[in-house]
Order: C-alpha cells, then structure tokens, then sequence
C-alpha cells in the first residue's frame, strides 16, 4: 500500500467527503420526514374538519323551508279620513316595511359600498373579502389590537338576522363556528333561487339602526321624520353608517363617531363610483347633525289618548275571540 504523504492526504479527503454526504443526506431525509409528517396532520385537519363541516351542514335546514323576511312590525292608527293617529311599538318590531322601489338609491348604493361591496359580484359569499378580512386581521392582532373587519355578505347578515336569530346568546366558538358553516352555505344555496333585489330589499327592511329602529322607514323617521323615499345622499349615509355598531354610531349620542363613519361611507361610494366628486364634496359639507338633534328635540314619549287606549283594549279582546 502507498502510504505517501500525497495519497494520505488524498484518501482523508475522500472520508471527509463521504461524511459530509452522508450528513447532508441524513438532513435531507429528516427535512423530508418533517414535511411529510406536517402534510399528514394538515391532511387529517383538514379532512376532519371536512367531515364536521359535512354533518353541519346535512343539520341544516332545507333552504325551501326558510323565512328571510323580518318579523316584527309597528301598527299605525289612523282616523276615518286616513291621517295618523297613533303609532304603536313594542320592543323588537319597531319597523315599517317598503318595497326597494321606495327606498333610494344613494341609500341602497351606500349600504352597499359600505357592508358588501362585492355584492352584486358573489355567491352569497366573498372569498376574496375573506381572504382580505384574515390579513388585516392578522396584522392587527401581530400588533396587539383585535381584527376589526367582517368578511359576511349582506345574504349571510341577512340569514343571521332572521334564520340564525339565536347568535346573540352563542357562548363559545364551536358554537360561532358551527352557525357560521351553516349560514355561508345557506347563504348558497339562497342566491341560487333569490336574486339580488329581493335579498336586499329584506336587508334593508330588517337590520337594527340605533334608537330603537328597525329597517331604513323607521330610522328616516325617527333621524329624520320624513320618508324614507325623500333621504338626501347625506341622510342616506348617515343611516348606512349605524349599521356596524348601532350604539357607537348611533347619530344622536355619538354624532361624532357617525360623523367619522359617514365620510368613511362616502369615500367608499366615490371609490366605487356610485357618486361624483361633486356630489361628495356637497354631502360631506352638510351639516345633517343640527337636523338630527331639532328632530330629536321635537320627539317625546306619548302618551296614549283615551281613544287609542280603547282602542287597542277592544283589538286584543276582538283577537282573543277569534
């Protein structure tokens, strides 16, 4: 054997270079094993999850069987010649249904400019909202605030309010979660057989809008005291506004952060082109507040005349025979 300093240094080398390989492909294995074992625990999460999903949605109700209308309705009184008497109100059904032919379209185009943007677009639900609603999320929660964007459709706050109606008193977040499967699918399945003029028109006839409002009619009325066919672009986004949060911008006790919520509604209605410059610049000018507290000035508690009393008195004991 040639035991040379040169072939020495040549056969070290060569062991230094097949531990090296080996070492580089022990890694590589491992690398490999690592990944391969991720890929099956997401594949069994996901496959899980898949199966949960598919039970939740066979427990849901058959889309032939459900209600999207609001319940729940105020009663007006009127004299023999027509004019109002009285408007009667409990608790939850202070609404007055119209049609979407009433109701404005700077109010229709402001609800959705600010609630759905996509709607006219989606299926009932928006993917690529979702996708943008996880980012943002995400980065407010990296730097310790919580998510502040929704990603649900109009057709799925519209299923919520009235098919879920029990998502107030969900206590944990399989309960959230379960509901939610379910109404992105139903949200689906109902576009497939309801179009978009009818989803809306309920929308707008069921949603909470401060004050004790429900639906656009009762909240021009009670912000306004006027129709609501006869909301100015201003008014309009002032009453979209309410809608994320019914108490904070709420326009009579917090006029400043509807304020706040007002222009954030007309830059998305410029944005989308559903008003000009012009047109913006004159609503964010208008001092609507000043209305909305004289309105709110001249509107007290009433109280009942002897005629309305007996009135409602006689109904009841008429509904109570029948």
């Amino acid at each position: 054997m040639n035991y040379g300093k040169k072939n020495l240094k040549k056969q070290k080398k060569a062991l230094s270079s097949k531990k090296t390989r080996a070492q580089k492909k022990f890694a590589l294995s491992f690398i490999r094993a690592i990944i391969v074992c991720v890929l099956i625990v997401i594949a069994i999460g996901i496959g899980g999850f898949a199966v949960y999903a598919t039970q939740l949605i066979n427990d849901t109700p058959d889309i032939s069987t459900i209600d999207i209308s609001p319940k729940g309705f105020s009663t007006t009184i009127l004299d023999k010649d027509g004019a109002e008497i009285e408007n009667l109100a409990s608790a939850g059904s202070n609404r007055e249904y119209v049609t979407l032919d009433e109701i404005p379209e700077d109010l229709q185009h402001a609800f959705v400019a600010i609630e759905d943007s996509r709607f006219y677009e989606h299926n009932g639900i928006d993917t690529r909202g979702i996708m943008r609603a996880a980012f943002i999320g995400l980065n407010e929660m990296l730097h310790g605030g919580s998510p502040s964007q929704g990603a649900s459709t109009i057709t799925q706050q519209l299923l919520k309010n009235n098919v879920f109606t029990t998502w107030t008193s969900e206590d944990t977040l399989q309960d959230s979660l379960k509901r939610k499967i379910q109404e992105q699918y139903l949200a689906v399945e109902l576009e497939k057989i309801t179009d978009k003029d009818t989803i809306l028109e309920n929308y707008l006839n069921t949603i909470n809008l401060g004050a004790g409002t429900l639906g656009v009619q009762a909240a021009a009325e009670r912000y306004f005291d006027k129709d609501v066919s006869e909301l100015t672009l201003s008014e309009s986004a002032v009453i979209a506004g309410i809608t994320q949060n019914p108490t904070k911008y709420n326009p009579i006790t917090h006029p400043d952060n509807n304020f706040e919520r007002r222009v954030r509604v007309l830059d998305k209605m410029l944005e989308f082109k559903y008003i000009t410059q012009d047109e913006y610049d004159a609503a964010v000018a208008d001092d609507v507040y000043t209305r909305i507290q004289a309105v709110d000035s001249d509107t007290s508690t009433s109280i009942y005349s002897y005629f309305v009393d007996a009135l409602i008195e006689e109904v009841i004991e008429d509904l109570q025979e029948m």
